[in-house]
Parts: C-alpha cells; structure tokens; sequence
C-alpha cells in the first residue's frame, strides 16, 4: 500500500476535476500545478504550489514547455526501494510525487473540427503524454491518472481507502494510461502519414458485448456507436447485430439519394429491398423479396419511417430498425416491443479502408466505392437495354456490390426478386436465386440479372434466358466472353460490362 502525499495536476478539459481537488485537499496532499489548471485549483479554495516554484523556470515558448524539468520527472520516476535515488532526491531538492492527473490537449477533436494545420499541429500534448508515460512506467510508487475517464473511479478509491492504493490499483491505472497514450500517438501518426499510413488499430471506446458470434465467445466493439446513432429503444446490439447493421448501412448508402427505399437485410445480405414513391410501398415491396428471411432481419430506410408503415413493420418479428427519422407516432408504435432495437442515423464519415485479420496478421484493403452509372456501361450485344431494363440493372448492380460471393441478383421494377448469395458456384447461385424468385411468386419475364464477377462460360445467361430474364450486367473480362454474348445475341437478349468486378467475401 502507497499513501499518497503529493500530486501534479495538469489537464486541458477541468470537467469533472473539482471532487477530486477537494477530497485532495481534505486529506492534505500536497498539489503541484500550473497555468488555467493552477487557476483553477485555487478556484477551489485549494493551495497550490505553482511549477515554476518548483523548478525556478517559468512557462515559456507560449506554454509550449511547462513541466518538462529534472525537478518534475525526477520526483515521479524516482524508485522509492532505491536509496541512491532517494539520496540523489535529497542532493537535488526534489520532492516525491505519488500522483500525476493528466487530460491531454483534444487532438482528434481539434482534427475533427477542420482546424488549420497549424492549430491542429499545436494540439499535439507533450508535457501531457511525457507525463503519462513517466508515471505509467513508475506504476510501483506511483498513481497516473490519464484521462477524464478515470477520474470516477480513482475518486471512489481515494475516498474507500483513504488515499492509499494497492499495485493492483497503480498497474491498472497504468495499463489505462499507456492505452490512452498508445492511441494518442497513433491518431497523430494517421495525420501525418495521411494516404501512406501504415496499420495501426487502435479504438478509443471499447465496449464488451454480450458475446461474439456464438455465446461461447467473447466480443467487444472498438468505436463509438453515439457518433452514428441515436438509440432511441431496445437492448443492447450484439456482435451478429453490428456486422449487420454494418452492411445495411453501407448499402443504404448507395441509395441515399433516391426515391424512397426499404431493405431488409439477414446474415449480411439483403433478402428484400424495393424504391417506390411512398415508405410504405417500399417497406411491402422488400417484405415480399423474401418474407420468411425477413423473420429476425435488420430493417432500414433511407428516409423517414411514418406511422402507416411503422404499423406494419411492427407485424414482423425484427431485430433492428434505422432510418434517417421516424414520426412521434411510429416511435411509439415500434417502442411497443420491449427488445426491438431502434436507431436513428446520423451523418458521418465512414473509413475509407477495412481491415480483419488473416492468419498471423491483418488484411488491410481501399473499401469499394466503386458504384457504376450508365456512363460505365458498355452494351456489348446487338441488342441494348430498354431505358427500363438500364434503370434495373443500376438496381441490381448497387444491390450485387453488397452481396457475399459468388452471387447473382434478380430485379424487376426497382424491387429485389430473389438473390442467390454465397455460392461456391454461380450457376449454383442463378438456379438459388430463380428457385428463391418463383417460390414466392415472382413472374421473372422482363427481369434483369446482375453477376458480381464475369461469366467463364454461357451456362448462366442461358440459364436465364430459360427463365425470361432479358437483360444481363455483369464485369466481363474472361477470355471467354464472346459465347456469352454469342448467346444473348443468338436469343434476343441485352448485355452490358462494366469492367468492375465486385467479389464480396
């Protein structure tokens, strides 16, 4: 047990700082501070002995340079065991520090705002992480308290024990720190490699789910969700629940600037997704894509949910429901089931790379932002689509993008008919995905199909055909291209490439 005497203060963000003080005082630790956090201290009725006392130097450089002294560093990272560190103490008059409370300056809150370079650049803390790691190292004698976050928890120590504290509870704070620090440094390091940044994960807010993929797993989310979403209702998401709610995100954002639209998505691929000129339309329209799959999905919207539709949706069993906003009226109608997990979204940048891990490391990838237009469409047939079938192929070719390979995708009339997904196969997934469609009554003459990678042979669009599909997009590329389109020119049928391949896996 260390019985602490004697603390640094030096924090950019007070908040939450005042109970600590106090219980300092009251039990006479001695308080060493300087500039606004020295101001504010004796704010508080509290004394305080300023640094520059300490160390006979003042503040200089604009603030630049505070605390970095021998007299400072010294008094934290003197080992108490060691009598030739005590006796160099004494030699030197350096007094002990037991406690060093440390906010650092807001870096990725300055990079966020869209600062000047400048002001960013001088947002980078560096007496403040000196300090952290000084005393982070020292854990064995010495108390560091890193962030804000701590501070609930250190003065609930500080009051049960009467200012004393265990190793246990210095390493902890420790690990805290060197947490905080390690992240501080790879947030800078980001800024300044900029596009050449090598892989550094590193997540400020960690939560601890549930489980992860299985209950016999442990999961924990690295991020923060509140920058997303609003949580209005329902229990706390999941492992599998991120990872879905991840790819409605994402393929909602192919649609965010289009007529109203609803997709309903299940193990991280769409089951039903329709754009129609009302919510309602839209949300009935991806309910028939695949009403049995639908049964414990993750519904989004790319705009306001009302209360007609809300009615409607809460006849379904759903796990997750998002939108850009929903009425007073259908918040309270979709509240209605006590588990039912409702978001709204927010603006936000999404990270333009992605990243697992694979083997003994990590597979690090630019994510596929790929979404082509007409302007990418390149008619290949003699045949060329009907401005209809274009507009369906847009469709299906945004939805194919976020579908898990190898897939294929059936559309008709901005509505999802039936995809198949995850086939080691994609004759295998055309004949999942016609079975799918006609099994809920989908009349597929007039449709159009979507591959996410070229046809080696004319097996899939004679298949297709067969099933009064008439129009085909697809990447082309295979050295065998010529007989898929020898087939479509030989049976009336369009085809475009776009020349992107979109494998999902």
């Amino acid at each position: 047990m260390k019985k602490i005497k004697s603390a640094l203060i030096s924090v950019f963000d007070k908040s939450g700082l005042e109970d600590i003080v106090k219980e300092l005082k009251s039990q006479g630790v001695v308080i060493y501070s300087t500039g606004g956090t020295q101001s504010f201290i004796e704010g508080l009725g509290a004394s305080v002995v300023p640094v520059e006392e300490l160390t006979s130097y003042p503040s200089i450089l604009g603030g630049r340079v505070k605390t970095l002294h021998p007299k400072v560093f010294g008094g934290i990272l003197s080992r108490r065991e060691l009598a030739g560190d005590v006796e160099q103490l004494e030699a030197y008059e350096i007094p002990e520090i037991d406690l060093v409370i440390v906010d650092l300056y807001p870096f990725e809150k300055t990079l966020a705002s869209g600062a000047s370079h400048s002001d960013i650049i001088e947002k980078i803390d560096i007496g403040g992480i000196s300090l952290i790691r000084a005393a982070a190292k020292n854990y064995k004698d010495v108390v560091i308290i890193p962030s804000m976050n701590e501070y609930a928890t250190f003065l609930d120590i500080l009051k049960e024990k009467q200012g004393f504290t265990t190793e246990s509870d210095r390493k902890y704070f420790a690990t805290r720190a060197f947490d905080v620090s390690s992240h501080y440094d790879s947030e800078i390091y980001k800024y300044f490699a900029g596009a050449d940044a090598k892989i550094k994960v590193s997540g400020g807010k960690v939560s601890e789910l549930r489980y992860g993929e299985n209950p016999h797993q442990k999961g924990y989310f690295y991020g923060d969700l509140d920058e997303l979403f609003t949580k209005h209702h329902g229990k706390e998401l999941s492992y599998n629940n991120l990872l879905d709610v991840d790819a409605a995100v994402n393929l909602m954002q192919e649609f965010k600037d289009s007529a109203p639209t609803f997709a309903i998505l299940k193990h991280n691929n769409a089951c039903g997704l329709a754009t129609r000129s009302t919510m309602l339309e839209a949300y009935r329209d991806a309910l028939a894509g695949d009403p049995v799959s639908a049964f414990g999905g993750i519904l989004i919207a790319n705009g306001e949910i009302d209360e007609e539709t809300a009615n409607e949706i809460n006849d379904l069993f759903c796990e997750v429901v998002i939108a850009n906003s929903f009425s007073n009226a259908a918040m309270e109608v979709l509240k209605s089931k006590k588990n039912r997990i409702i978001l709204t979204q927010k603006e936000v940048t999404f990270p333009v790379q992605q990243i697992r891990t694979a083997l003994n490391g990590y597979l690090v990838q630019d994510k596929d932002a790929k979404t082509e237009t007409t302007n990418d469409f390149t008619p290949c047939t003699k045949l060329e689509p009907t401005d209809e079938q274009i507009k369906d192929l847009i469709f299906a070719n945004k939805l194919v993008k976020h579908t898990k390979s190898n897939t294929i995708v059936l559309a008709k009339g901005n509505q999802l008919l039936a995809s198949g997904t995850g086939q080691t196969s994609r004759v295998d997934a055309l004949n999942q995905a016609i079975h799918k469609a006609k099994s809920f009554g989908f009349d597929l003459n007039g449709a159009v199909m979507a591959s996410d990678a070229f046809f080696p042979f004319p097996d899939c669009v004679e298949i297709a055909d067969l099933a009064g599909i008439k129009a085909v997009v697809q990447p082309g590329g295979s050295i065998k291209d010529q007989l898929s389109i020898d087939y479509c020119d030989a049976h009336n049928m369009a085809m475009v490439l776009t020349g992107t391949r979109h494998f999902k896996h």
